[in-house]
């Protein structure tokens, strides 16, 4: 089909002879290169709490995002009207911002390769019946799972993302992205204790379908019960450095931010990370294989092109414990003289393309799970995180273990509450001496800051032996 005909020319009311001259009026006061980013988003979003919908809400977002290079200087600007005279308003405040050479704009545009990653349904207004009825059976399930449930919080939010870019050089690429989630918070509470709480959700680049065939709501409801019932018992968290396992899935929170924001190439090109000038060298355990794959279908963080139109592809960023390479955007590329790794991404068209991760994790080891924590005979197992804090620079970390455990003498014994896990990035992956082979991806709630903007993601680990690490409690 020509995309003349095609639902993005006809979503955005645009021609290639339009897309021509908004890229020739960006590049009027010389550069390198632009782009056009163009965004139609469709949102819904339902909440319940005291077993009352609170809020329900549906909204359209639409608007376009215009960027110069010259050099290493960007400019951009964005607006959130598409008629040709804004348009052009916008392309031409790019150009000053980023003035130099001029550059002879290039006639045309060739499709850029697509891929299928994701399945599309267009659920429509009469689905929001259907959004809430997934948050009411969430609640009863969690409600159900134990009397001492005492306060039940469910959400879903889904959206449709309709995008283009169009590029200077004459690439033209387009895709359209779902996104779902739903996300149970349950607190707990037995006579004369403190409450407890857990919280558990999922989803990805899924369709409402998906809630009703595959991962239910009472599955998610059902689990932040249960962390919240486990929390009841819990003791409180050991201090001091010791042998660390962390489980499966979720917790390759930790391989994210305390690694992977390390190896996105701004931080590299401007040689403020840990890993700065470090390719080829030993900066892991040769036990660890680190990898961020936005090729994965359906996955929270997958797509089929990046947001500046390049494809996503599998990145071995560390193999064997060799660092291997960073996650680019074109600006980096430019600069660092790389070849794109896919990883260009914006929160909307109101922001500027940077260096992301996808799905990032650590590809599976060898070792039996079980024999792994048969090996310590005395640490602390984490299940699931919360929250934590990196510094990029020198890669130190402070994560919190929402479900842990004491393993005492190669057993899981009694879960604990408050542990916090200190530590340094690339230090932590040099101790790792154990790799499980049960690599689990999360089930698809991640959502990664930076520099103010956030993106979905995913991640993942198995089950992997530290054997050296600072956890921070209140026990001695």
């Amino acid at each position: 089909m020509a995309f003349r005909d095609s639902f993005f020319a006809q979503k955005f009311a645009l021609t290639e002879r339009d897309l021509e001259r908004y890229l020739a009026e960006a590049l009027s006061a010389g550069g390198d290169y632009a782009d056009l980013f163009f965004e139609y988003l469709f949102t819904t979003s339902v909440s319940l709490e005291e077993s009352i919908v609170k809020n329900a809400t549906q909204g359209v977002s639409l608007g376009v995002g215009i960027r110069v290079l010259s050099g290493e200087r960007t400019g951009y600007a964005y607006s959130d009207d598409i008629s040709p005279e804004k348009i052009l308003h916008t392309a031409r405040v790019a150009a000053c911002i980023a003035s130099g050479p001029a550059q002879q704009t290039q006639t045309g545009f060739q499709e850029a390769a697509r891929r299928d990653l994701y399945r599309l349904e267009i659920a429509g207004d009469a689905a929001l019946t259907g959004r809430v009825s997934l948050v009411k059976r969430a609640d009863e399930a969690a409600r159900a799972y134990d009397p001492r449930i005492i306060q039940v919080q469910a959400a879903f939010a889904d959206s449709t993302k309709h995008v283009l870019v169009a590029t200077s050089e004459g690439v033209l690429s387009y895709d359209s992205q779902p996104m779902a989630r739903i996300g149970v918070m349950a607190l707990a509470m037995a006579d004369g204790g403190s409450p407890e709480s857990g919280y558990h959700g999922g989803g990805g680049r899924v369709p409402l379908s998906f809630f009703l065939n595959e991962k239910s709501p009472e599955y998610f409801a059902r689990e932040a019960a249960r962390q919240a019932i486990v929390q009841l018992g819990a003791v409180e968290a050991p201090a001091g450095e010791m042998t660390v396992v962390l489980g499966p899935g979720w917790p390759g929170i930790l391989l994210h931010e305390a690694v992977g924001h390390g190896l996105e190439a701004d931080f590299n090109r401007k040689g403020v990370s840990a890993f700065s000038n470090r390719i080829g060298q030993q900066v892991a355990s040769p036990l660890c294989t680190v990898v961020d794959d936005g090729t994965i279908a359906s996955r929270r963080g997958s797509l089929n092109v990046d947001d500046e139109g390049q494809p996503t592809q599998q990145n071995v960023l560390i193999e064997n414990g060799i660092l291997r390479g960073y996650l680019q955007d074109r600006l980096s590329c430019r600069i660092m003289h790389n070849t794109p790794t896919g990883s260009g991404r914006r929160e909307s068209y109101k922001h500027i393309p940077m260096p992301r991760m996808t799905n990032t994790f650590m590809l599976a080891g060898q070792s039996d799970p079980e024999e792994i924590i048969r090996s310590v005979p005395k640490g602390i197992y984490c299940a699931t995180f919360g929250g934590g804090q990196v510094d990029i620079t020198s890669g130190n970390f402070v994560f919190s273990a929402t479900e842990s455990y004491l393993i005492e003498d190669g057993k899981l014994t009694r879960p604990v509450r408050g542990a916090t896990l200190v530590g340094n990035g690339p230090e932590a992956l040099k101790y790792v001496s154990m790799v499980g082979a049960d690599l689990k991806l999360d089930e698809g709630v991640g959502i990664c800051g930076k520099e103010g903007q956030s993106v979905p993601v995913g991640v993942g680990i198995p089950t992997v032996k530290i054997d050296k690490m600072t956890v921070g409690g209140t026990a001695g």
